[in-house]
Order: C-alpha cells, then structure tokens, then sequence
C-alpha cells in the first residue's frame, strides 16, 4: 500500500531537496519581513515630517496685535502701523524671511522686509518713518520706534511692521495715497507659511494731521 524508500542515496536526495525548499521559503519570508519593515519605516517618518509640518502651520504663527494708522496731510495717510508677535508657543520668528501678500486700492503687492540701507530713500539709521521706505518693501521697527534690522519675534517681544500708504498697493507711488474711507487686506506668512489674515479700513473721517486712527 505504501512505497517505501529502501535506498539510502534516494533518501538523502529527498532531504536536500526539502531543505533546498526550506530555504527558499525562509529567504522569500525574509525578502517580504525587510520590504514591510522599510514601508512601516517610510510611512512613520513621513507621518512625522507631515505632523511637524502641520504644528508649524498652527504654532510658528505671527500674531497681530494691533493695526494704526497715522494720519498725514489732506485727509490721507502717512503710515500704516501693524503690530506683531509671535503666537503662543512659537519658537523665533524671522520677519527677514516673511513675506506680506497686499491687496489694496491700487492692487495687489508682495511685500518683503527693507534690506537695511538698500530699500530706504535714506539710510536705515537715519529713516524717520513709512515714506522713506521703497517700493515692494515693508520696514520694521522696534520697541524705540527704530527701524532695524534686526527683526526676530522672540518669546513676549513684540515689533511693528510699518507700511508705505504712498507706494502700491495702497497709493500708486505718486498722487494716489491710501486715505479715508478705503479698504485692503494682509496676508503675513511666516517663515514656516504660516498665514495671518489683516484687513484694514480707514475711518470716513480721519482727523487732524499726526493723529493716530484705528484700522
């Protein structure tokens, strides 16, 4: 009924040949064990990057902690003052790398900050206030009312971002200048594209010359 295998060599052939197969079987399960492994492990690193990414996006946020505006001669504005600070929990914040997306009257700009002497009508040092400032830059100030460049949101610091009213998007670089009863909005995106949404509106009426408005 059963065939038994009397031969000693036909038996060790028999061996080899399920070893042989033993090992295929081990090396294949091995192959598909590192593949799963690497996957898991690509799958966790990204998973990490993609949730460091997206704390960022919510924590390294620039807080805006007020928007004034100062008034100027014929019912217009000689600055727009907005102030900054980091959000809570944020680690430094570099205005150098910020960017502002405006939108105003006159279109739509992207400001980035003035790069010390080469983006003021006059030297950084010797810059008085928004109208010294270029075109396509915005300049920052420190807690002496200062321009510098020395721009990092640290911890409870806080610095304000001062905007040309006369340069676009705001006015058109010459006669326009952003002025009562107007309207545009801010964009300010951190370094790690964090966005922080500002509109600003002047009042109908904006009052006498050097006077300070809410916007």
């Amino acid at each position: 009924m059963f065939e038994f295998i009397t031969n000693k060599q036909e038996r060790g052939q028999v061996g080899i040949g399920t070893l042989i197969v033993f090992i295929a079987m081990v090396l294949v399960a091995a192959i598909a064990a590192g593949v799963l492994i690497n996957t898991a492990g690509f799958l966790q690193s990204q998973a990490e990057a993609t949730g460091e990414e997206s704390t960022d996006l919510v924590s390294e946020r620039i807080d805006v902690t007020s928007t004034v505006g100062i008034v100027g001669a014929d019912d217009e504005l000689a600055e727009i003052r907005v102030g900054v600070a980091g959000a809570p929990g944020a680690d430094q914040i570099d205005l150098s790398e910020t960017t502002i997306q405006a939108v105003g009257p006159e279109g739509q700009a992207n400001l980035v900050m003035a790069d010390e002497d080469d983006d003021f009508d006059d030297t950084l040092d010797n810059a008085d206030d928004a109208t010294d400032l270029e075109d396509g830059v915005f300049g920052v100030q420190d807690s002496e009312g200062d321009f510098t460049d020395e721009a990092v949101l640290d911890g409870d610091a806080s610095l304000t971002i001062v905007l040309n009213p006369e340069e676009e998007p705001f006015g058109d670089g010459s006669d326009e200048v952003f002025g009562a009863g107007q309207t545009a909005s801010l964009e300010i995106v951190s370094p790690s594209s964090a966005t922080t949404s500002v509109d600003l509106r002047t009042p109908d009426l904006l009052g006498d010359e050097n006077e300070a408005v809410r916007l």
